[in-house]
């Protein structure tokens, strides 16, 4: 089984809609939504916090709530490791584009920061709202330069984690002048939605972890990915700067490589094993399409999403293709981009947290890649 929740695995992906133990009072999970400077909840000792880059500027997404459960789902796994403890994890999401609202930089408090998607033109500056690419979002780019720093100060610390998808990824391309994000024309075939495919790199199949990702593929290279982007980010003429390149769009499934940067790895951490720094321009938060139809499902039965949303994700969501197990790989592609390393960071700040509480924990970071391993190995 790939990484997944133990109780989703036990009982099914619904039970998290009502019955989640982590969640539970007194469990090992805790949740609040930032909108405002008063919102944000006192720093706890015992609470391990993580913060979310809302990047949705209010737009109904799947994205987000997604990303909160796969920090989420790692709380639940570790609730017997944690009893006794009072530990818990909390995450913090901050309403970044529409509040302004930009968590501070790695002190104590948060080490691990994750991004999410979002509506609209990379450049917050192109959101006029009548713009080609602005989607109707007119913003207040004044978030941006905040941003910048607290990315130049994760980047500076080797004890702190960013990890990103999609829209995230493509404003820290945006960030450290990597890559430009350019329109995707008719040429391209427009927006790139549904369930497509990257292309490892040369170097992604030498790093120390995405090498064990290359290695459950089925040519070592070929990954599935669930797209939803209107931009392609396409590297300058000028080096990456140092980052490393870890995978690029094909040019439809089965096709060549495509000229459009897809995974980036701008630092690793200090034991030289997990990306630290880390964005990707897919949605591997979108990783169980059984609860995701479930969300989107009860989305529109609120009326909180228009029809042609609706049918366009469900396609995303329901898209198949033959002789393979879409599901398996999908899921594969989430472990290795996404899930394993947030598990890896959450599990080492509850193992330091621990540590200087004098607490003894049963939870080491460093179990992550040979748990992922055996995983693999059993499906």
């Amino acid at each position: 089984m790939p990484i997944a929740c133990r109780n989703k695995v036990a009982h099914g992906t619904a039970v998290c809609a009502s019955d989640c133990p982590a969640s539970a009072p007194g469990g090992s999970f805790e949740y609040a939504r930032v909108e405002r400077t008063e919102d944000l909840p006192l720093a706890d000792p015992r609470i391990v916090d993580v913060a979310v880059l809302d990047m949705n500027h209010g737009w109904p997404n799947l994205g987000h709530d997604s990303l909160v459960h796969a920090v989420l789902d790692t709380a639940c796994d570790l609730i017997e490791a944690l009893e006794g403890t009072d530990l818990r994890v909390r995450v913090l999401s901050f309403d970044v584009r529409r509040s302004l609202m930009v968590p501070e930089a790695p002190n104590g408090r948060f080490a691990l920061y994750l991004g999410t998607g979002g509506p609209a033109h990379i450049d917050p500056y192109q959101n006029d709202g009548v713009s080609e690419g602005s989607q109707g979002i007119h913003e207040d780019p004044s978030w941006e330069k905040p941003l910048f720093t607290l990315f130049d100060e994760i980047a500076a610390n080797p004890k702190a984690a960013l990890i990103s998808v999609c829209h995230t990824f493509g404003v820290m391309c945006r960030w450290s002048g990597v890559a430009e994000a350019t329109l995707r024309g008719p040429e391209k075939g427009g927006k790139s939605s549904g369930m497509l495919e990257n292309l490892l790199t040369p170097e992604a199949q030498q790093h120390p972890w995405f090498s064990r990702f290359a290695k459950d593929l089925p040519d070592h290279r070929r990954l599935r990915v669930i797209d939803n982007r209107l931009f392609d980010l396409i590297p300058g003429a000028r080096s990456l700067g140092g980052a490393t390149p870890i995978g690029y769009e094909t040019l439809g499934v089965g096709g060549p490589a495509g000229p459009a940067l897809t995974m980036l790895e701008w630092a690793r951490d200090e034991a030289g094993l997990m990306p630290r720094v880390f964005g990707v321009n897919h949605h591997p938060e979108i990783v169980d399409r059984g609860r995701q139809m479930l969300i989107l499902e009860r989305k529109r039965e609120r009326g909180e999403v228009g029809e042609d949303w609706y049918r366009e994700r469900k396609d995303a969501l329901t898209r198949t293709y033959p002789d393979e197990n879409s599901d398996r790989r999908l899921h594969v592609t989430s472990d290795y981009t996404l899930l394993g390393p947030v598990r890896y960071y959450v599990q080492r700040q509850l193992r330091l947290r621990a540590e200087q509480l004098g607490l003894s924990i049963d939870v080491h970071e460093d179990r992550i890649p040979e748990e992922a391993a055996l995983d693999a190995a059993a499906v």
